[in-house]
């Protein structure tokens, strides 16, 4: 039977620590403020590369939408299909933020860029749901004729 250890915030949810995972965790500490400084700057720069590729799959969002919207596309097919677009990237950045231990630079935009994708589908979801209405009051209207 392993010792349990005490890990704070690191510690296992009980289905892992079950199936008996094996893991080593690692304490980063430069030599001196510098080399603590360098430790940080590489994090940093791993995690700004993470969100630099989520903002621009962000504006590949927004852009799809603006297609979308500009070809009066409103169907419930689409708005599922972005939907799940948007689930898939709140999903991504979720992963990125928790890799994130010292609040790189582009976090805040990168959570900026999220917000507007969740408004802009917001916004589509709207006009589909009042197209779809449309299309249903005008059909009753023609059969009723």
């Amino acid at each position: 039977m392993a010792t349990a250890i005490d890990l704070g915030p690191y510690a296992l949810p009980i289905e892992l620590r079950e199936q008996s995972p094996q893991a080593v965790l690692l304490e980063t500490v430069g030599l001196d403020q510098r080399q603590q400084e360098k430790v940080i700057e590489r994090f940093n720069h791993d995690r700004n590369e993470g969100y630099q590729e989520f903002i621009s799959r962000c504006t590949d969002f927004e852009a799809e939408i603006a297609k979308e919207t500009g070809a009066k596309h409103f169907t419930y097919g689409e708005l599922e299909e972005n939907d799940e677009d948007l689930k898939k990237l709140r999903g991504w950045l979720d992963k990125i933020c928790k890799l994130d231990f010292y609040s790189a630079p582009l976090a805040r935009d990168a959570t900026a860029h999220l917000e507007r994708c969740e408004i802009l589908l917001d916004t589509y979801a709207r006009k589909v749901f009042a197209a779809q209405e449309e299309n249903r009051t005008g059909q009753s209207e023609t059969e009723s004729e």
